[in-house]
């Protein structure tokens, strides 16, 4: 199951809001306990992002929850987030998760709102018969009850973690108290009758008729019938927790039975924290519920579970399971695989997303660093530089590089990590980028998209391979797959120079594929359109006493022809770039230039549109122009085989229970794997999901290069063991 945990850090205004209003939250989850959480998530076989809860939260929730409407299997938030201001800060998170239809782990927003103020929960359960202590409400600090009895405890309503706690015993010191708080809290202060004695905790779990009541914690006081425990304490100096409580059967009996009950009747879900006093007659009284009980492992709640006999990692699963089963009804958990692949990649898949994960930080500064170079094809010295960037880290991990030195363009670079002749599978890619300087954008970043040139073309694939490659190394497996590596510096001419080395590399690999973009939110290219780039000259020689007919007309007529040899083809295209034409009196020539690209589906449509093009160009016009046409460079179609579709089978296969968006897709735009050799198992598209290549716009989706990255290296995995089967 996908499971997003929403969580928010401390309060940085200008990243989290528009504007300050509003006392801002003082309760957050250290980042350690929501990693704890995320790797406690990931081990029970789920596909988890951390999402901060501020503005960016929706739109990072679009780009990661499936969408149950168009058949996805649902996903879940585990809501971790206190809210970052206001009174009601805990609805904030589960009522936006509302609007969007996702369902989370955890209370309602009115639940919470009724539970959040302490005020509001006394009359639910005095209304219900629960015993709780009486109770007063100040707005100032001249506010006058006849029936008040000291010692009472002073605390702001709306306010938990024991914020701002004090017990007095006269009217002095309450009207201090109360003045302080309010000025401190901006709100009503709820002044509660002290009940001398001890002090319980107990841990709920569950849902309706089946709620598993927690062995009760009893806070170590001491001795001291008057202690309390701030937020100060239980910060700095937490006082010691006695579990299970040593407690009567009936004593117990009681505190198990108002505990569920105020539960119930609080509208909570899931799992929750009530606090109680006993006094010394041993009379319980409920002081207030936690909707959000701490997770961290100092608080009472997961002491309470490791009582029960829970891990940390078990605890975690059984409350995401909890809500899961109060959403569906049954258990939506776990995706459908075979036994055979529970068996092989169960524990290989949560590990390598896990270190993928922690991890994206550090790969994303590396991409960052690739597409600030602008490695344009002609720009032999950058593009270079990539190669030694690449070469470093793949050395580092045990891959041998083999250099084939290139003057016109960068150089090409092979690696292996093994001694064998074949290879389980090839991974293509280039270091060569289409940007000119006038075009070059450099790295930038909105939300969960990242943008720059050349990012979703190459270097965005160049990072997901290098994350798949570490990811099979912290796993152990790096080691039994046969790899290789071509990594191709004249991707942006067509592959005129590497068209024979991809041919002689691809031989020999059992696998082969390329690592451009994926459309999204998961395009994987089954098939490749072929492409033929022609460069076009149309010269006129004005001769003594021609007329002085204008060309240029004659030029466009011709442009529009080409354009429209594939206007019955919505599958194929033919494009115009780079047209100029220039014109003058005399004898002095007319000349126009221009660049035509040819792209098809298949060998027929090759020829065809060839045919269309050198007919077109030699069709006679007014100003009986000489046009020549020179064919640059050619990469042929890769059209759907049964070896395709039996490899795209097997990634949907890895894909799936991995909770990753694949789909078949055909790509226009074409590669060097349209050079690799027919007959073989092959696929584009493996790298970043992103769109707009060749653009000022081109893009990937952040998240994705975890789910490719860990795509590929199944995948690799996968290719690997099939090769040992073929073998055998």
């Amino acid at each position: 199951m996908k499971v997003a945990i929403v969580y928010n850090k401390k309060f940085i205004e200008e990243e989290d809001v528009i504007n300050v209003f509003g006392i801002t939250t003082k309760e957050y989850y250290s980042f350690k306990t929501v990693e704890k959480v995320t790797q406690a998530l990931e081990k029970g076989g789920h596909t988890v992002k951390v999402i901060e809860g501020g503005m960016g939260f929706i739109e990072e929730m679009k780009d990661f929850m499936p969408r149950v409407v168009v058949g996805d299997r649902p996903g879940m938030v585990f809501n971790m987030a206190y809210g970052i201001q206001g009174r009601n800060r805990y609805t904030h998170v589960p009522a936006m998760l509302e609007m969007l239809g996702i369902p989370y782990v955890g209370s309602g927003p009115e639940a919470h709102a009724v539970v959040q103020d302490k005020v509001m929960t006394k009359i639910v359960l005095q209304k219900n018969n629960i015993p709780t202590p009486n109770f007063w409400v100040f707005s100032t600090r001249d506010d006058n009850f006849d029936d008040l009895v000291f010692p009472v405890i002073v605390k702001p309503k709306m306010e938990s973690t024991s914020m701002g706690m004090k017990i007095v015993d006269n009217w002095d010191d309450l009207r201090g108290a109360v003045a302080e708080q309010i000025e401190k809290y901006s709100q009503d202060i709820l002044v509660e009758q002290f009940i001398p004695g001890r002090e319980f905790a107990v841990g709920l779990l569950g849902n309706g008729t089946n709620i598993e009541v927690l062995p009760i914690v009893e806070i170590d006081l001491a001795g001291d019938p008057n202690k309390i425990q701030t937020k100060t304490d239980k910060i700095k100096t937490p006082l010691e927790k006695i579990c299970p409580a040593q407690l009567t059967p009936y004593q117990e009996e009681e505190i198990k039975k108002i505990s569920v009950m105020s539960f119930r009747k609080l509208g909570l879900n899931d799992f929750a924290r009530v606090d109680l006093r006993m006094d010394f007659e041993g009379n319980v009284y409920i002081l207030e519920l936690n909707s959000m009980a701490s997770l961290g492992l100092t608080g009472s709640y997961v002491h309470a579970a490791k009582a029960a006999g829970y891990t940390y990692d078990s605890l975690i699963n059984k409350i995401l399971e909890t809500a899961a089963l109060r959403y569906f009804g049954g258990s939506h958990l776990e995706a459908d695989e075979a036994p055979h692949e529970k068996t092989e990649f169960q524990s290989l898949r949560p590990a390598m997303r896990s270190y993928l994960r922690s991890h994206l930080t550090t790969n994303e500064k590396l991409l960052e660093q690739l597409v600030n170079i602008n490695s344009s094809v002609y720009n032999i010295e950058h593009v270079n530089k990539m190669g030694r960037i690449i070469s470093k880290r793949l050395e580092h991990i045990g891959f041998t590089p083999q250099s084939f030195l290139e003057f016109d363009v960068g150089n090409m670079l092979y690696f292996k990590n093994h001694e064998s002749d074949d290879n389980d599978i090839l991974l293509l890619s280039h270091l060569d980028t289409w940007y000119a300087n006038q075009d070059f954008a450099p790295f930038s970043k909105v939300g969960n998209k990242l943008f720059g040139s050349g990012i979703a073309e190459s270097k965005g694939g160049l990072i997901v391979m290098l994350s798949a490659l570490q990811a099979l190394k912290y796993v152990r497996r790096l080691k039994k797959i046969r790899f290789g590596i071509l990594l191709i510096s004249d991707d942006s001419l067509g592959g005129r120079l590497s068209k024979k080395l991809v041919q002689d590399i691809s031989k020999v690999s059992n696998y082969i594929v390329d690592l451009k973009w994926g459309a999204i939110p998961g395009g994987i290219a089954t098939s490749c359109s072929g492409i033929t780039k022609y460069k076009i000259d149309m010269v006129h020689n004005r001769r003594p006493n021609e007329s002085n007919r204008e060309v240029i007309p004659d030029m466009c007529r011709k442009v529009i022809a080409w354009k429209k040899i594939s206007s019955d083809y919505p599958d194929a295209r033919v494009t115009i770039s780079d047209f100029s034409a220039k014109t003058s009196f005399g004898r002095a020539p007319d000349y126009g230039k221009l660049s035509l690209v040819s792209r098809y589906m298949n060998y027929y449509q090759r020829e065809f549109f060839d045919a269309k093009i050198k007919k077109i160009a030699k069709q006679k016009t007014g100003s009986k122009l000489d046009v020549h046409v020179i064919q640059q460079v050619t990469r042929d179609p890769i059209e759907k085989t049964n070896e395709i579709a039996k490899f795209y089978n097997m990634v949907e296969g890895l894909a799936k229970p991995a909770e990753i968006s694949v789909s078949p897709e055909h790509r226009f735009a074409a590669s060097s794997i349209c050079d690799a050799v027919d007959g073989k198992p092959k696929l584009g598209s493996l790298g970043a999901v992103g769109a707009d290549y060749r653009t000022p716009n081109e893009h990937i989706i952040r998240d994705s290069l975890i789910d490719r990255a860990l795509l590929l290296a199944l995948v690799a995995n996968k290719c690997a063991s099939a090769s040992v089967e073929a073998q055998d």
